[in-house]
């Protein structure tokens, strides 16, 4: 069974980590809002640029925040909206702040990855709170990280004072627990978490993820584990179907606690300036 990332146009690309070759100069605006913290300087403080993807039905209370991995865009995660094929489900695709070789990072995994992993943390629950300010519920909204976004999808999920519809984990790790649960909020242990990872990967060994996984279950989390037969990739058979079955199911479970089905508004593709 061949494995590997889907691109743009629905085949398949080497199993690595992604990136773009272009100098980020060269490459094109981004058609998306920017999360504009005008209250700090431009050249001091990073921000958040993020792409919207409207639905297939026009009953959409749902919304996956997609968080890319070490050198890649919201470019590379195109494809997830149509492979994922959740007509409720809205998509905001997002940028991580820094520069890295034409793509982005979420921190520097060389040097002060502890600064730049609280940095990006610090600017997603700000991006999470400006989706609330849109009618964006916590409850409507599903974060999904590969690689280093997994690492910052944990971090959400463990720090993020609201419920979320659930947090999906790919091909990544969590920090070590004394950092990772520093401050926890009083609801991660009540957050829904879907991590898998590939059994073969060459650049994040399994293992240590396992034994990450099962600390963290047993201090509380409630995570769904899967391993599958792939390197550093999402595979495009079997796993885009369970992470598909995990949004599903977790949509019929809230749909039980909602009093009436009402679309939430898409995010706004405008600028925020505060």
């Amino acid at each position: 069974m061949p494995f590997g990332q889907l691109s743009n146009s629905g085949g398949r690309v080497p199993s690595q980590v992604f990136g773009f070759d272009s100098p980020p100069s060269d490459r094109p605006a981004p058609l998306s809002s920017r999360l504009d913290e005008s209250r700090d300087s431009p050249q001091t403080r990073p921000v958040l640029h993020y792409e919207t993807v409207a639905p297939s039905s026009a009953d959409c209370p749902y919304l996956m925040i997609v968080l890319h991995g070490l050198g890649d865009s919201l470019e590379g995660y195109r494809w997830l909206p149509g492979a994922l094929n959740c007509p409720r489900l809205k998509f905001a695709l997002v940028n991580a702040p820094e520069h890295y070789y034409g793509g982005y990072s979420w921190y520097d995994i060389h040097h002060e990855s502890l600064t730049g992993v609280e940095r990006s943390r610090d600017l997603l629950l700000e991006l999470l709170e400006h989706f609330r300010e849109q009618g964006v519920p916590s409850r409507s909204t599903f974060l999904f990280g590969f690689s280093q976004g997994c690492l910052m999808t944990w971090e959400i999920g463990v720090n993020y004072p609201h419920l979320l519809a659930g947090c999906i984990g790919i091909s990544g790790y969590a920090r070590p627990f004394d950092k990772l649960w520093a401050a926890p909020s009083p609801r991660a242990k009540e957050q829904r978490f879907f991590v898998t990872h590939g059994q073969s990967d060459p650049l994040i060994p399994i293992e240590p993820v396992r034994r990450q996984v099962e600390e963290l279950k047993n201090r509380g989390l409630q995570i769904e584990w899967q391993e599958y037969p792939k390197q550093h990739t999402i595979a495009e058979f079997g796993e885009i179907d369970s992470i598909r079955e995990f949004v599903l199911q977790r949509q019929a479970d809230l749909d039980q606690e909602r009093p009436a089905k009402t679309a939430i508004p898409s995010p706004d593709p405008t600028p925020r300036s505060d």
